[in-house]
């Protein structure tokens, strides 16, 4: 019996270092941890995180299919978990500062953030959720601006941009324009920079 564990465990092995990446990119916040850590690797080659590729993926992957009799059962572990465990307690730490998964914007909420390897990160937030942000918020030690995708009140995208300060002074009249007759309910201050946030839900008091 411990032949045929011994083999199914060296069976399961290559199939999950094979089957790595597609295992990894499955999993939500396993997939997103990955971007964090391509994002950092790009952007910060000097904070020295180690490079995700094809092997080292499969190398983790092997090492926890001791056990196991299935690739379901090692796609069901802890797979950001796994990812994490590669880094030392300082880096994990400095991934959290210089790649946050979630950001709190000036109306209390905290909203994750969508990494895409290289790119820049973008923050989808409704437009009264962040009333007196003067700029664009910069992570990765202020190297990397966010693209803001700014949400009416159906959550739907009125404008994209890297450059919050331009679209205050610019496009946010014409926006408010448009909007305020169709959702006369929310706010829509002339002065968004000195004006309150609102939450999720909470609409303009009379």
């Amino acid at each position: 019996h411990q032949a045929d564990s011994a083999d199914i465990a060296d069976a399961l092995a290559a199939a999950a270092r094979r089957n790595a990446r597609a295992i990894f990119s499955s999993d939500r916040k396993a997939a997103q941890l990955l971007e964090r850590l391509a994002f950092v690797r790009h952007h910060l080659p000097e904070k020295g995180f180690p490079e995700m590729d094809d092997d080292t993926l499969g190398e983790i992957l092997a090492r926890s299919c001791a056990g196991k009799r299935s690739l379901q059962q090692v796609k069901e572990l802890d797979l950001a978990g796994l990812l994490l465990g590669e880094l030392d307690w300082k880096l994990a730490r400095e991934l959290d500062e210089l790649a946050p998964e979630y950001i709190q914007v000036p109306s209390g909420s905290r909203i994750r953030l969508e990494y895409s390897g290289e790119k820049q990160p973008t923050l989808s937030v409704r437009l009264q959720e962040i009333f007196s942000w003067q700029q664009t918020p910069r992570i990765a030690g202020g190297r990397v601006p966010l693209v803001l995708e700014l949400l009416g009140p159906n959550f739907r995208p009125v404008q994209v941009t890297s450059d919050l300060a331009s679209f205050w002074r610019t496009t946010y009249f014409q926006v408010r324009k448009d909007l305020r007759v169709r959702y006369p309910k929310h706010s829509w201050p002339e002065d968004p920079l000195t004006a309150s946030p609102e939450a999720k839900g909470r609409r303009a008091r009379n």
